[in-house]
């Protein structure tokens, strides 16, 4: 479904972006990785290299770019780099994400604007700069992870620059949606669980995999997504909801350890 197709994934060097990209490199798909990651990080796995001979090694075909999506001219580089590569861009995945779970008096200024650069502003201008191009395709789409915009005091008291950086995501969809119906596809992914990956491990600290799912439910889920029509749009879609709808029954080969109890995720009540 997704062969010959280029897709443009932001943090794919690892975790959930990656597993999207393995996903589609299984249809014969070429997978745009754009990350920050190109020498091994002292404590992450993988870098845009390493990514890229796993989706060449799926079936699929790799552009590694070094892109942190704070640099605006980076990701212009990037976007012409993979229309000259591949023809042309048919999907943006804005995935890069950072994250702070600090109160207000706690999050340190630079934190603030990490948070707001890569989340907000960068997802803004990565759909900027890969929109001519998008509408040049024949079912394009835009998949921001983000969540379900919940205006529930509880997600913002504890953490309110990340809260309020995630919503931003969620905005951009809200608002693209409406500015390219029938054009170009923007949509939403959240997970109902917590999803093992490296940001989970630092976060929540060793045991916590057993309380999670693996990262390829949100890779079915894109997967689902981005193969429906342009139509389909302006949705905030949760992983299982969606998979459910279209007919998986057997959510446990999902889980790190099946059976165990798993972790709510955030802004879902």
């Amino acid at each position: 479904k997704l062969a010959g197709c280029t897709l443009f994934i932001t943090g794919a060097s690892r975790g959930i972006g990656k597993a999207i990209a393995l996903k589609a490199a299984k249809d014969g798909a070429n997978i745009v990785i754009a990350a920050k990651t190109a020498e091994p990080h002292p404590t992450l796995p993988g870098t845009i290299y390493t990514a890229a001979a796993e989706i060449e090694a799926a079936g699929g075909k790799a552009l590694p770019c070094v892109v942190n999506v704070r640099e605006e001219q980076q990701i212009i580089n990037a976007v012409e780099k993979a229309v000259k590569t591949f023809g042309g861009i048919d999907i943006l995945v804005n995935n890069a994400s950072a994250i702070s779970l600090t109160g207000t008096l706690e999050t340190e200024t630079k934190k603030v604007n990490l948070m707001m650069d890569v989340n907000v502003r960068g997802t803004y201008l990565t759909s900027k700069t890969c929109l001519p191009h998008l509408r040049k395709s024949r079912n394009p789409h835009i998949l921001n992870l983000s969540p379900p915009m919940n205006l529930n005091p509880m997600w913002f008291k504890n953490h309110c620059a990340y809260t309020i950086s995630k919503y931003g995501m969620s905005m951009c969809v809200l608002g693209m949606a409406e500015e390219f119906r029938g054009e170009v596809a923007v949509n939403a992914l959240w997970p109902k669980t917590a999803i093992h990956t490296a940001a989970m491990d630092m976060l929540g600290g060793s045991g916590i995999e057993k309380q999670c799912r693996k990262t390829d439910i949100l890779a079915d889920a894109a997967y689902c997504i981005l193969t429906k029509p342009k139509s389909f749009t302006g949705n905030f879609i949760i992983d299982e909801v969606l998979l459910r709808e279209e007919g998986i029954k057997d959510f446990d080969v999902y889980a790190i350890a099946p059976g165990h109890p798993l972790m709510p995720d955030f802004f879902l009540d």
